[in-house]
């Protein structure tokens, strides 16, 4: 790979710093000011967006709809043909659905479990209601347009794997992917990072990570399909709790995120991705010019994935050939 690649396919965007559910496994909600990315300002790197190839632009967050008019971005974005994500707690679905339908791509959308689990998790009365009632709201427009769900595997629905998996097909979304509760960066508005009892009440017990091996096994058959990761990067679900616990090495995962995809912020923040350090800021540099700036070259070029201690304790991989269609990450959606 390039330590200065001529393309950024995939730009994942903070447009609003605040989120509308209080999930155990996410400290987002707990920001304490509002901030948001004005249309003015993304105005400003269309040019350098379109110049450096990006392909895909990822809403996330946050929460996307929290926005003053996230619809006012996409229309920027538009001109230029990009795909575009929404990552959302599904929550305000109901009530922009048919801009949604008319100006974005496509939604996923947090699901944490079954209806009691999901209520559980996120913090909010009506929860799952509330999803369920935004996703029939996008389909009454157009039927056919692409929903799928995202499930965050922490200690409150380790167990219900299987449910969960049914509970999206039941909501007539289009597939659901997993990944496993960071419990290690400082990402998501933990710049401290979590102390451990605060970690024990989103990781698994040895006793617990069996159970969940045991979900996740009859996931398996389902790999590829409904269920959108591989069976290898399911059981690295199960690995990713073990090595917690110290009962296996921890591993990075297959990544070249900082190659082919940036992590914009709500303040202008830029990071090559959710869990490593800044490299510029868009509010004092232009896109083109932090995305090939010294920080972010000298980053990549000493990066090396399978050793750094960051990678290591990765939930999430992001590995995109030019001749492949690739997943972004995030924290279990909004």
């Amino acid at each position: 790979m390039t330590s200065t690649p001529a393309r950024l396919p995939i730009l994942i965007l903070f447009p609003h710093s605040r989120c509308n559910c209080r999930c155990v496994m996410c400290d987002i909600w707990k920001a304490p000011d509002r901030r948001e990315i004005s249309a003015e300002e993304l105005e400003r790197h269309a040019g350098d967006m379109r110049a450096l190839g990006v392909e895909w632009v990822v809403f996330s967050g946050g929460e996307p709809l929290m926005h003053s008019d996230l619809f006012r971005l996409c229309a920027v974005l538009r001109p230029l043909g990009v795909r575009t994500t929404i990552l959302s707690s599904g929550l305000l679905l109901k009530r922009h659905a048919r801009r949604i339908v008319e100006e974005v791509g496509e939604v996923i959308v947090s699901l944490d479990g079954p209806p009691e689990v999901h209520q559980q998790i996120r913090g909010v009365p009506r929860a799952f209601e509330l999803l369920a009632r935004g996703v029939h709201a996008l389909h009454e427009i157009d039927p056919r347009y692409p929903v799928a769900a995202r499930t965050t595997v922490q200690k409150l629905n380790h167990a219900r794997l299987v449910e969960t998996v049914a509970a999206a097909q039941g909501l007539g979304l289009d597939s659901i992917s997993f990944l496993a509760a960071d419990l290690a960066s400082t990402a998501f508005n933990r710049p401290a990072g979590w102390p451990e009892e605060r970690r024990c009440e989103v990781s698994l017990t040895a006793e617990e990570v069996d159970v969940l091996s045991g979900q996740i096994e009859r996931l398996v058959p389902e790999a590829g399909g409904f269920v959108k990761e591989s069976p290898e990067k399911l059981r690295r679900i199960v690995h990713h709790f073990r090595a917690h616990l110290g009962l296996e090495a921890p591993a990075a995962p297959r990544c070249n995120a900082p190659w082919v995809s940036a992590v914009v912020e709500s303040d202008g923040t830029v990071r090559p991705c959710f869990f490593h350090q800044p490299v510029g800021n868009l509010r004092e540099e232009t896109l083109a010019r932090v995305w090939n700036g010294p920080r972010a070259v000298g980053f990549r070029e000493n990066l090396n994935v399978a050793e750094n201690p960051v990678c290591r304790r990765c939930v999430c991989s992001l590995y995109r050939r030019d001749d492949q269609e690739t997943a972004a990450c995030g924290p279990g959606t909004a």
